[in-house]
């Protein structure tokens, strides 16, 4: 399998407290993109997340709800904070968070980590262990074809890999929306399995039947934190 495997499987979504979740996280972003500008066409960052969001089958109500708020201006603020930590067999996390409060944050973030027998590290601790990347796979193409199309459109491509049939493309963080838009207008049919900012750990880490459980217990403990919005690790699961 390639490393595109582990992120489909690490970003299934398939429970409705997870969608529930989801749809609270897209609802802060675009709130919080839509307060100083709300119109999505001028908009770059907020016509981003609009274009996630429907990748990520998030109703369209809730983003209409969210621009409306912000157009309201209702006063809340919303703030992207990093942790990062060290889980069961020392592997390594990254936690993103959009909160309102940080004391709260940090708290109930490092109380995840304690009770699952990790312990929360310092700014920097881990994300030097990682690649922010752009992640694309859609039914093969040609190789040559697509690597000229790419760089004809000014696309950044870190690598191109063939499996099975399947292409997969790896790009810089920023550019997933613009590779998307420069593949769908060569090919009309083109439909993506993976469309993914992401980030991938430079090596994985085995884990043996009590720090599966830890890890278990980690994962879970932040996912229910309404404040987490994205969750990276190097666990080999």
């Amino acid at each position: 399998m390639g490393r595109a495997y582990e992120v489909r499987k690490a970003s299934m979504m398939k429970t409705g407290a997870i969608k529930t979740k989801l749809y609270s996280k897209f609802g802060k972003e675009i709130y919080m993109a839509a307060k100083n500008n709300a119109d999505i066409e001028s908009n770059i960052e907020l016509k981003r997340l609009v274009e996630k969001a429907k990748d990520k089958q998030v109703p369209s109500d809730v983003v209409k709800r969210a621009i409306e708020k912000a157009k309201g201006g209702k006063g809340e603020n919303y703030e992207k904070v990093r942790y990062e930590g060290f889980g069961p067999a020392k592997m390594t996390v990254i936690v993103d968070c959009l909160t309102d409060n940080f004391n709260r944050t940090v708290s109930d973030v490092r109380n995840c980590f304690t009770k699952s027998n990790g312990k929360l590290g310092v700014s920097g601790s881990v994300s030097h262990f990682y690649e922010s990347v752009s992640i694309l796979s859609f039914p093969k193409k040609d190789e040559e074809e697509l690597l000229d199309l790419l760089i004809n459109n000014d696309c950044e491509i870190n690598d191109i890999e063939q499996e099975d049939d399947k292409t997969i493309i790896y790009g810089e963080y920023k550019d997933l929306y613009k590779i998307k838009s420069v593949l769908e207008n060569k090919y009309n049919d083109i439909t993506f399995d993976v469309l993914e900012q992401t980030m991938l750990p430079s090596s994985y880490v085995e884990l043996n039947k009590d720090d599966k459980k830890d890890f278990e217990k980690l994962m879970s403990m932040l996912e229910e934190l309404d404040d987490v919005n994205t969750i990276y690790h190097n666990a080999k699961i």
